[in-house]
């Protein structure tokens, strides 16, 4: 029995609910047709979300940045850098793979640099960006000669609006004592000489209100400064490909900002780019019962998903629905010793076999940048498929070696 139907979907969010016509494509996608585990990304739904970015780069004069922290697939990297401008990374590694995989501008933004690791970024990198004064003003002397080797080089820093908006702790930048930005108090005084923009991030996951509200607090708390830059990047959380954000009143907003501080405007969507456009295949390995029926699959909620434990959240499985909707109520599990590796409950109209194939949805993103070996227990492989022409290759698998080189 192949345990993928049509239903309701289960997941975090009441958004859930709208019609989500990138996870539509995989109801034509026979999960038979790759191994398992196995991350499949749709190259016609990244196309869908790219369609919508370059809108509102051609309408609002933005530009739009992946976020290599999300989704580094740089084997979509030709079809992105049509659209988008560049990428932004988080360390040298990843500013690595942005200049020679991707190409196009390449930002660099991390809490604190190592030294050694700054001097390449700063060969790699187009901006780079800074998270206090004090690594601003310690760096100089790199900072200085990697300048007279590269004169186009751009300098920021982050900052802290202090305005929250997220909807978790472990996602909100702005929180009490966050690491994350320079406060408007310890501008008092700098000297800002060098620096050409300057970088927020606030949002999560949202749409447009919590940045409009960000973008009000950010002007009335840094507007002294905001004057003498060429730039301001909005960084990143905008979820500007999901149904229901409004795309139109992003364009105003964008185009009423840059009218009022002549400043270029960046974005760094990183969801954005491969929302719903992703998903996980699993086998159903055993069928257990202990108060509930209990299904143990062949991924793992702490090795192959996003922060489904830390947030924590329930991913959508396709055909399954909340438990009680349907007759057959299962726990699904992964496989580690972890006794919490619990991906979710839910229901589906038929029982679940040894065997079954299950899609978890919108698993393109935060999975193959962060996975695990946790427990030596192997990668899913990863397949590139198009539902337009229904082309499917398996790009990349994994082995033991894949866990063994990472240890000693």
């Amino acid at each position: 029995m192949l345990a993928v139907r049509s239903a309701l979907p289960v997941n975090m969010s009441a958004h859930d609910a709208l019609p989500r016509p990138n996870r539509e494509r995989f109801a034509r996608f026979d999960p038979r047709r790759v191994p398992s585990p196995c991350y499949v990304v749709d190259e016609a739904g990244i196309a869908a979300n790219l369609r919508i970015l370059d809108r509102v780069q051609r309408e609002s004069g933005a530009r739009i940045l992946l976020a290599l922290k999300a989704f580094a697939l740089f084997a979509l990297a030709p079809l992105i850098m049509r659209t988008l401008k560049g990428v932004c990374a988080s360390g040298l590694y990843e500013t690595r793979l942005g200049r020679e995989d991707f190409g196009g501008e390449v930002h660099c933004f991390s809490p604190a640099y190592r030294p050694e690791e700054l001097e390449r970024i700063l060969d790699l990198a187009d901006h780079v960006l800074f998270n206090s004064f004090g690594q601003w003003q310690r760096f100089q002397p790199l900072i200085q000669a990697a300048r007279a080797r590269r004169p186009g080089l751009n300098f920021g820093l982050r900052i802290n609006p202090e305005h929250s908006e997220g909807w978790h702790p472990l996602y909100d930048p702005c929180a009490p004592h966050s690491r994350m930005g320079i406060p408007r108090a310890q501008f008092a005084g700098q000297d800002l000489t060098g620096l050409s923009g300057l970088h927020f991030h606030t949002l999560c996951e949202q749409d447009l209100p919590p940045l409009a509200r960000t973008l009000a607090a950010v002007e009335e708390s840094f507007s002294p400064w905001l004057g003498g830059l060429k730039w301001l990047n909005f960084g990143g959380g905008h979820h500007l490909t999901r149904p229901d954000y409004q795309v139109d009143d992003l364009i105003r907003l964008i185009q009423d900002f840059r009218r009022r501080w002549n400043l270029e405007v960046y974005l760094e969507p990183g969801e954005a780019i491969a929302l719903d456009a992703g998903v996980l295949v699993a086998e159903v390995l055993d069928v257990t019962r202990n108060g509930m029926d209990i299904a143990i699959l062949d991924t793992s909620a702490t090795c192959h998903m996003p922060d489904v434990l830390e947030t924590p959240y329930r991913p959508a499985v396709a055909g399954a629905a909340d438990p009680g909707h349907w007759p057959h109520d299962y726990r699904l599990a992964g496989r580690t010793c972890l006794t919490g590796d619990v991906i979710g409950d839910y229901s589906f109209p038929q029982p679940l076999r040894v065997g079954d194939r299950l899609l978890f949805h919108d698993m393109a993103i935060y999975t193959m940048v962060k996975n695990t070996t946790f427990n030596g227990l192997p990668l899913p492989a990863i397949a590139l498929w198009n539902s337009d022409t229904d082309e499917l290759c398996v790009i990349k698998g994994f082995g033991y070696e894949d866990f063994r080189g990472r240890l000693s």
